[in-house]
C-alpha cells in the first residue's frame, strides 16, 4: 500500500524517539529486550527465572561472562518508563517458589530494568542496562493490520474460519453473519452481537483441544481497559475486497471501528514499544500444538511466519540506531523442554526450526542473527528410565497440576508420577505432513502425544538464601541474546 500522510508522520515520530533513545544509550549502554510468545508459552516464567538467576546466583555454565566470573553482580533498577506497568517480579517468584503455582499469563505490556555490572575482556569495569519488555504475542499478530483495509482483513478472516476445525467452531458466528446485510443501516445491537460471536469463536479456537495460534485481533481475547469500547466492537463482514461502503451503513460502521482499533491499539503499541526493541525472544509452546493435532501445528507455523514478518530486522548500525532502529538478534525458543526426555530435545528444536525456516531465511539475509533453542526456564521434572515389560522407556517424573488427566486418572496436584509422553520423529516433516492424531480429532487416550501440565518443582531451602531455580538451556538463551554486549 502507498504510505499515507499519517504513516509518514509516524515514521518521523519514530525517528525522533530513536534519536532520544540513542542519546540516552550513548552514556548508559542499554539493550531493550523484547520477550513475547503466544498464550501459555511461558513469558512470565522466563523473565522471572532470568532475573532470579542473575541476581541470586543461578547456574549458567554456557553464559560465558557469568561462568567466567566477569559479571560482578546484577540488580534491579527503578522502572524506566513512567507510563508502563512494572513487571511484578517479586510476586512471581513467590508464586513459583512458595506456592508452587505458575504465574498468571501475560495480558498486558510490562517492563523491568536490570543493571549488570561486569568486567570487559580488557579488564575495564562497565555496566549494561537491560530493559526487559514483556508483551503478549497476540499483539504482534495485529501489526499486519496496519497495512490491510477492513475489507482485506474480513476476507482473510472469513477464509480462515472456513478451514479445518475452525469451520465447526465458527458456526454460530457464521449463522449470524449470514443474516446481516452490510449495506443496511448501521445497527449497534447487530454490531454487538457480531463482535460477541466473533470473540467466542476466537476463544474457542484457543482452547487446548484445538490450540490455534493465528487469532487476530489480539485485544479481543485480552481487552483490558478497552473492554466494551467501540474500538473493540466490530467483526468481519462478507463484503467485496474492492467494494465501497455506503454512508451510514453497517459496513461503514464496522470499517470505522476497525480503523479506530488500529489508531487506538495497534499504532501506539508499535510506536511506543515494539519499534524501540533491540533484541527479541519469541517463546513457543509447540507441545500444545502436538497435543491438539496437525491443524494446530500448521496454524502455529503460519502465526510464527506472521510474527517474524513484523520485525524490523537487520544489522544494527549507528545510522539505523539514529533513525530507524532494527532488531539484530531474534531467538525462537521451544518452551517446556522438561516435558520431554533430553533425547528428544534436538528433535523439538528441529520442529521449531522447520516452522520458522522460510521467514528466518529472509531475516538472516537482511543481516539479523536468528537461532532456535529448546529450553525450560524453570525445570519442573526429572528424568528416569521406566520398565514396561522387556522395554525400558525414557520417561519424566513430576507432579501433574491438579485436575490433569491421563489414562482415566485425575491427578490431585500432590502425587508425583512417571510418564512417557512419546517420541518425536527424527524427521520434523513427518509432523507437518499431518501423520499424527491430536485432541482436536480423537479422545486423549488415542492421541499420539499427551503432554501434561506439571507443577513447579519443590525446592530445598537453606536458612539464608533462596534456592536456585533449575532450568534447561536458559544460559544458552542469555548467551545468544546479550553475551556479545558483555565482551
Amino acid at each position: 500500500m502507498v504510505p499515507s500522510f499519517s504513516d509518514l508522520v509516524e515514521e518521523a515520530r519514530l525517528s525522533a524517539r530513536a534519536l532520544l533513545d540513542y542519546g540516552d544509550s550513548f552514556f548508559n549502554p542499554t539493550v531493550r529486550l523484547g520477550v513475547t510468545g503466544l498464550s501459555r508459552a511461558g513469558k512470565t516464567v522466563f523473565i522471572t527465572a532470568l532475573i532470579h538467576g542473575l541476581t541470586r546466583g543461578g547456574r549458567f555454565p554456557v553464559f560465558e561472562p557469568y561462568a567466567s566470573g566477569r559479571i560482578a553482580g546484577a540488580r534491579l533498577a527503578p522502572q524506566p518508563d513512567d507510563a508502563v506497568p512494572r513487571f511484578a517480579y517479586e510476586n512471581h517468584v513467590r508464586t513459583l517458589v512458595e506456592e508452587r503455582h505458575w504465574p498468571n499469563s501475560t495480558t498486558d505490556i510490562s517492563e523491568l530494568r536490570l543493571v549488570i555490572d561486569y568486567q570487559r575482556h580488557n579488564g575495564a569495569d562497565r555496566t549494561l542496562t537491560v530493559d526487559i519488555v514483556d508483551y503478549p504475542g497476540e499483539w504482534l499478530l495485529d501489526l499486519p493490520l496496519l497495512n490491510k483495509s477492513f475489507e482485506q482483513w474480513s476476507a482473510e478472516s472469513l477464509a480462515l474460519s472456513r478451514e479445518g476445525p475452525r469451520a465447526k467452531l465458527a458456526k454460530p458466528w457464521h449463522a449470524h453473519l449470514a443474516a446481516l446485510s452490510p449495506e443496511s443501516r448501521e445497527d449497534e445491537q447487530a454490531t454487538l452481537a457480531a463482535a460477541r460471536l466473533f470473540t467466542d469463536y476466537l476463544r474457542a479456537c484457543r482452547d487446548e483441544r484445538f490450540a490455534m495460534s493465528l487469532l487476530p485481533p489480539g485485544r479481543f481475547l485480552m481487552p483490558g481497559n478497552l473492554a466494551d469500547t467501540p474500538a473493540l466492537t466490530f467483526a468481519p463482514l462478507d463484503v467485496a475486497v474492492d467494494g465501497a461502503a455506503p454512508d451510514g451503513s453497517l459496513w461503514a460502521m464496522m470499517r470505522r471501528r476497525y480503523e479506530a482499533y488500529k489508531d487506538v491499539v495497534v499504532r501506539p503499541f508499535f510506536r511506543d514499544h515494539f519499534a524501540r526493541l533491540d533484541r527479541q525472544i519469541v517463546l513457543v509452546d509447540a507441545l500444545a500444538a502436538f497435543n491438539a493435532g496437525p491443524e494446530a501445528l500448521h496454524d502455529l507455523e503460519a502465526a510464527l511466519a506472521g510474527i517474524l514478518d513484523c520485525f524490523r530486522v537487520g544489522r544494527s548500525t549507528i545510522l539505523s540506531s539514529l533513525f530507524r532502529p532494527r532488531i539484530d538478534r531474534i531467538l525462537f525458543a521451544a518452551t517446556k523442554a522438561d516435558h520431554l526426555h533430553h533425547s528428544s530435545h534436538d528433535r523439538l528444536e528441529a520442529v521449531l526450526r522447520r516452522a520458522v525456516a522460510k521467514a528466518a531465511d529472509r531475516a538472516e539475509y537482511a543481516g539479523a542473527a536468528i537461532d532456535v533453542v529448546a529450553l525450560a526456564a524453570v525445570r519442573a521434572t526429572r528424568e528416569a528410565m521406566v520398565s514396561r515389560g522387556r522395554d525400558k522407556l525414557p520417561s519424566i517424573l513430576g507432579t501433574p497440576a491438579p485436575g490433569e488427566t491421563a489414562n482415566g486418572d485425575t491427578f490431585d496436584g500432590e502425587t508425583e508420577v512417571a510418564t512417557f509422553p512419546g517420541d518425536l520423529p527424527a524427521d520434523p516433516d513427518a509432523l507437518f505432513k499431518g501423520s499424527f492424531r491430536g485432541l482436536s480429532s480423537t479422545p486423549s487416550e488415542s492421541a499420539d502425544f499427551r503432554f501434561l501440565r506439571f507443577r513447579p518443582p519443590l525446592l530445598e531451602r537453606t536458612a539464608k538464601e533462596e534456592p536456585a531455580l533449575p532450568h534447561i538451556r536458559l544460559d544458552r538463551a542469555l548467551q545468544f541474546l546479550i553475551g556479545d554486549r558483555l565482551q
